[in-house]
């Protein structure tokens, strides 16, 4: 079995790597974490962009009834009574 050296460098490098290791680690947790969010943001930026579409279509609806029941603005800026 291998004695523990007794040299000081080599005692402060192995701890400095196993440092390093936990570190490393540490860095590979948070990228993954980074990645889960891109993909839960792109997510909920196509679930926004889907809101977006259905409102609009319901404003061009809303436009269209307002126009058929003669609710729609006049182009001189008045509402007809």
């Amino acid at each position: 079995m291998a004695e523990e050296p007794d040299n000081l460098v080599l005692q402060i490098l192995r701890r400095v790597e196993a440092r390093v290791g936990a570190v490393e680690a540490k860095v590979d947790r948070v990228g993954e974490e980074l990645h889960g969010f891109k993909v839960r943001m792109t997510h909920v930026e196509e679930g926004l962009a889907g809101v977006n579409r259905r409102l609009d279509r319901i404003d061009e609806r809303v436009e269209r009834i307002e126009k058929r029941l003669d609710l729609a603005d006049h182009p001189y800026g008045g509402v007809r009574e």
